[in-house]
């Protein structure tokens, strides 16, 4: 019985395998009868024979014959290049309107109000409350230095003194010889009250009285050159003489600086004259020491604005109790003006500053779904107006509503319309208060 079944499946199959056979013949049949067919109603060979054109080229001689043939031949080829390439042209413009826009990788923040300080900023250079360079004003060897560099020194105090024997000396002769006039311009005086000499003589002993004292006074003074004092309290500099060195009368021997207080220098554009006064708070911070901040007040406002850079400076006076701010140290400025407000707040870097305007991109959803089901985000380009900035962040006065999402980073790549994936997971600087990172 097995056999019996064997063999029947196996006719059953050749049957169906001739049968398929059969069919794919007919069908061969048809196609060739049809491309028969149409071949016998077109026959271009035989309608070309008939045409008058086929007639003058059989006129033509040979050689004009294949010229002739051969050009046509040329033509027809650029023809079938040109049709080729404006095809292939219009192909990649569907398929590209057809793709879309490929999205782009940006990261991106939701606006939100902040609380912002209303301030005026500005740098500055610290100056000295007073401060000068020392010199004697006359020329001589140092006798002693009895100051250290760095020394805190009183009023008064002596900072330099130069060998002055000579003077000294001299200083005595003087005061002898003043004595002696003295002496002679009051016994003359007696004299002339009893009429014993003329008021001439009285007269020419009185002003060589008065010549002897300015000559003491003078010898005074040139003495005090010698002993350079400090004429008001402070702090040495660098001091670099030593006994036995020879000055001479202009030559900078010292500085002495008093710096506390200490005052600052600054200027601010002009269109902030009406919002300073004087006896308004400042703060200020320097890069030598980033986390303290200074207090002080503004002192005076300059009366005239300065013509190349339209701005107005300012002094401010601030204690320096532990001397810490030295002149000549740059800082940092600022002036609070009133109380705070709340703004919408962005990162700098998600501004674009461009000569017609300001702008940025949100991120807007569309009706379409992606493949995770949730709606498409495109970007859209929109322009704002920027207020005042601190660290890295800047305010946006108009153009914006809480809430929106902006793009932060990769706007470069993008314009309206153009597809977005988020990826936050490296966010640009948004610190009011950025602090430089120390490996």
């Amino acid at each position: 019985m097995k056999l019996v079944e064997t063999l029947k499946t196996k006719v059953l199959q050749l049957l169906k395998t001739w049968q398929v056979r059969e069919k794919l013949f007919l069908l061969w049949i048809k196609i060739k009868n049809s491309y028969a067919r149409i071949a016998q109603k077109l026959r271009p060979y035989q309608r070309f024979k008939n045409t008058r054109a086929y007639a003058k080229l059989m006129a033509m001689t040979e050689m004009r014959r294949r010229m002739t043939v051969m050009l046509v031949g040329v033509i027809l080829l650029l023809g079938l290049i040109f049709v080729f390439n404006q095809a292939k042209t219009m192909l990649i413009k569907h398929f590209i309107s057809s793709a879309g826009l490929p999205p782009a990788t940006v990261s991106t923040t939701v606006v939100q109000f902040e609380e912002w300080q209303p301030m005026l900023s500005s740098v500055g250079n610290m100056r000295a409350y007073r401060g000068v360079e020392l010199s004697t004003g006359v020329e001589g060897l140092v006798e002693r230095v009895p100051v250290k560099s760095g020394m805190d020194v009183k009023e008064g105090s002596l900072l330099i003194k130069l060998v002055d024997a000579a003077e000294v000396a001299q200083l005595q002769s003087l005061k002898a010889q003043a004595e002696l006039a003295k002496v002679i311009n009051e016994r003359d005086k007696q004299q002339l009250a009893i009429q014993a000499i003329s008021k001439n003589v009285f007269d020419t002993s009185a002003a060589d009285a008065k010549s002897k004292r300015a000559l003491v006074q003078q010898q005074e003074a040139l003495i005090v050159k010698k002993n350079l004092k400090a004429p008001f309290s402070g702090r040495v500099g660098i001091v670099t003489l030593n006994p036995g060195q020879y000055v001479g009368p202009s030559e900078k021997l010292m500085t002495l600086q008093t710096i506390d207080p200490i005052f600052i220098d600054f200027t601010l554009p002009q269109s902030t004259v009406s919002a300073i006064d004087i006896g308004q708070s400042i703060t200020l911070s320097t890069d030598a020491y980033k986390d303290i901040t200074f207090a002080g007040k503004i002192t005076a406002i300059s009366p005239k604005v300065d013509l190349n850079t339209r701005n107005i400076q300012v002094e401010a006076l601030l204690a320096n109790p532990d001397k810490k701010i030295l002149p000549g140290m740059f800082a940092n400025v600022n002036i609070n003006l009133g109380d705070k407000v709340k703004l919408l707040t962005l990162p700098l870097t998600a501004v674009t500053y461009n000569p017609y305007g300001s702008t940025v991109f949100i991120a807007k959803k569309t009706e379409r779904l992606g493949k995770d089901g949730q709606p498409v985000l495109e970007a859209q380009q929109v322009f704002v107006t920027t207020g005042s900035t601190r660290g890295d962040q800047v305010a946006i006065t108009k153009g914006l509503e809480a809430g929106a999402t902006v793009v932060t980073s990769g706007q470069l790549k993008l314009k309206n319309g153009t597809p977005l994936i988020i990826n936050n997971k490296v966010l640009p600087a948004n610190s009011p208060n950025p602090k430089p990172q120390e490996n």
